[in-house]
């Protein structure tokens, strides 16, 4: 794929919730353009097609993908339709960003990335978490070797936030945080810790209007050596609401490091010297608090996305890679499943 010096054109399928902030970020970026929405609901699609000023609109992807010169497709609709769509985009020959999580099943996944193989074209799953800056920040502290090695780690969502009401299918799926969030939270232990061997899990429903688990605790054992904690809850009512922040503590054998509350990073070395790094999001112009950090890791993960195009790269969270995640996520529910019996990946 030749992208260099051109505006790429995309299409934009799923026009609901968070796709809007894909959309926001999309303008905000220069050399790329989408050209073209597709959602099954007319009312949303016209909604959103005047909102964004997007002239050209579909209620069916295979029409758009036919009558549309694409660079790239973004899919952001919900799981079950992302094989369908993937290996449409694919036989199509065009490029595919899709919403986590990447599939039902680890044989879907694997079917949309050999579909993409076979055709031709890069998969990125929109993996957001990884991209938030103070992540990103943190990725770039261990890099520098500020702390040492790290030997243990704890990332650590906890919020009593109401994502019900602004996407009100996750109260009817029987799989829910994990699937949803926690696939966030074990991405990023990949992220900073590298891949898991081992994962012991423990799940419970503490909301009683809900389907799914909405209180997940797992134990990682990590490749290089490292301990990890993930622990996530949408059931953790506290003094202050954090949503949507992710809080971390990884020891290091020279110090250790805590991404605090309101993005305070706190690196403390063996000795005495602590430093303190804010590393607070952009407030974006058409983002709003406390969404901010996952609208700017929107942005950011789609700047990854145009410049690998452009530079004919694989992305970091490419559909391979985020297999791995996934396979992470279904090994825990295994795990909990089984009263908490560690499951090897090897």
């Amino acid at each position: 794929m030749t992208t260099s010096g051109k505006t790429l054109k995309g299409g934009l399928i799923g026009c609901g919730f968070f796709s809007q902030n894909h959309l926001h970020a999309w303008q905000q970026l220069e050399g790329v353009e989408i050209v073209a929405l597709c959602d099954r609901d007319e009312a949303r699609l016209k909604d959103t097609a005047s909102r964004f000023g997007i002239k050209r609109t579909y209620q069916d992807a295979a029409q758009m993908l036919e009558a549309e010169q694409l660079d790239f497709v973004d899919i952001a609709t919900t799981v079950s339709t992302h094989r369908p769509l993937v290996e449409m985009a694919a036989a199509a020959r065009v490029a595919c960003i899709c919403q986590k999580p990447l599939a039902n099943s680890i044989e879907d996944g694997q079917a949309m990335i050999d579909a993409c193989a076979r055709a031709g074209v890069p998969l990125m799953v929109h993996e957001n978490f990884r991209w938030q800056t103070p992540i990103q920040k943190v990725r770039e502290v261990l890099n520098q070797n500020a702390i040492g090695e790290p030997f243990w780690g704890r990332v650590s969502f906890r919020s009593a936030f109401d994502v019900f009401s602004g996407q009100p299918y996750l109260a009817t799926d029987k799989r829910f945080i994990l699937q949803d969030l926690g696939i966030h939270i074990i991405d990023i232990a990949r992220f900073l810790f590298g891949e898991a061997t081992v994962v012991s899990a423990n799940t419970r429903r503490v909301n009683p209007k809900i389907q799914g688990e909405d209180v997940a605790t797992l134990l990682l054992t990590h490749a290089t050596g490292i301990t990890s904690v993930v622990d996530c809850s949408y059931a953790t009512a506290l003094p202050t609401e954090l949503f949507p922040q992710t809080l971390l503590e990884i020891d290091g054998s020279h110090g250790s490091l805590r991404l605090q509350a309101d993005y305070q990073l706190v690196i403390h070395r063996r000795g005495g010297e602590t430093q303190t790094i804010r590393c607070e999001p952009p407030l974006h112009s058409w983002a709003e608090r406390p969404w901010h950090n996952i609208q700017d890791s929107v942005l950011n993960i789609q700047a990854h996305w145009i410049s690998c195009l452009r530079d004919v790269k694989e992305p970091q969270t490419s559909g391979a890679d985020n297999l791995r995640t996934l396979k992470l996520v279904y090994a825990a529910y295994d795990s909990a499943d089984s009263l908490q019996k560690a499951i090897s990946l090897q």
